[in-house]
């Protein structure tokens, strides 16, 4: 028995050996969690008989696997003392991931905490590693292609539900992601699909919308995304809501963000994320070329240019 744990231990070293370090928080405190539950369940152990080896709460051990809370030094040395992991490599970069988990960065200032949903906040810290995005937009462009005033004009809409400072604030955080994930030294790979009607729809008025096209069309012709646009017979797709896909390295690490009018979503579940990226391919299938979508968008902006002209004061 001994020796058989002693070889199913080795084998998890190895295939921890190479587990990455994250500088995000909540990037780490996913990876440390994936790590932990694996490794448990490997050995063939449960949540319970660690919590009665440790001396721990049932609820610690499932607080820590889930990432509700970060784990102190301390606690994972003797987790993995438990578990029979042994190799220096694998526990200083689990060590370090958990060191990272509980820091605390720009996005845990007062003022976005308090105005940020806790779903976005963890979404400014995934977006900022994903090394590919996928994301679906059937209402609206993105925020991390939104013009400080195409921004204004969709939180406008929710002045009745978010004050001033919150739109601000939520206006002041969308521009900042672009530059965290767009502009940075090893921008993600971003596959974005637009639902026609979002091109048509207008938001602050036509040259405020002029002006958000002419944006997704240099990000596009710049090879920032590769952006395509989903026909209005396929529109169906849309009774699925806006969603978006991280991957984190690889597919086997990702995670989905969904947003709703009334909420938005971090989602771990393998299940649902791999459903999420099945519909997501089908529908790249339905959309226009990059090159037509350019078409369409450069179409619609001659169309804003010129409303915005007739209104005018002559």
């Amino acid at each position: 028995m001994q020796r058989c744990r002693l070889q199913v231990a080795r084998s998890i070293e190895r295939q921890f050996h190479s587990v990455m370090v994250s500088e995000s928080p909540a990037v780490a405190r996913r990876l440390l969690r994936l790590a932990l539950r694996k490794v448990r369940e490997s050995q063939g152990v449960t949540q319970s008989q660690v919590a009665e080896a440790l001396e721990w709460s049932l609820s610690k051990v499932n607080r820590i696997e889930s990432g509700d809370v970060t784990v102190s030094n301390t606690d994972l040395r003797a987790l993995l003392g438990f578990l029979g992991v042994t190799d220096t490599t694998t526990i200083e970069r689990l060590t370090d991931n958990a060191r990272v988990s509980r820091r605390r960065g720009w996005w845990d200032e007062a003022q976005y905490r308090e105005h940020l949903s806790p779903a976005t906040l963890q979404l400014l810290q995934f977006e900022s590693e994903a090394t590919a995005v996928r994301s679906f937009q059937p209402t609206f462009i993105p925020g991390l292609l939104q013009t400080k005033e195409y921004a204004e004009g969709v939180f406008n809409f929710w002045s009745g539900t978010l004050n001033e400072a919150a739109r601000e604030t939520r206006v002041a955080v969308r521009l900042r992601r672009r530059a965290q994930v767009l502009d940075r030294a090893d921008p993600p790979l971003y596959y974005l699909i637009i639902e026609q009607s979002v091109v048509t729809r207008k938001v602050g008025g036509p040259a405020v919308s002029a002006e958000q096209l002419r944006k997704v069309l240099a990000v596009s012709e710049m090879q920032q995304a590769i952006i395509r646009i989903l026909p209005l017979e396929h529109s169906i797709m849309s009774m699925l809501g806006s969603f978006t896909i991280f991957d984190l390295g690889d597919e086997e690490n990702a995670v989905l963000y969904r947003e709703g009018a009334l909420g938005d979503e971090i989602i771990h579940s393998s299940d649902l994320i791999s459903r999420h990226r099945e519909i997501f391919e089908q529908a790249w299938h339905d959309t226009l070329t990059p090159a037509e979508s350019q078409t369409v968008i450069r179409q619609r902006v001659a169309e804003l240019v010129n409303q915005d002209q007739s209104q005018r004061p002559h």
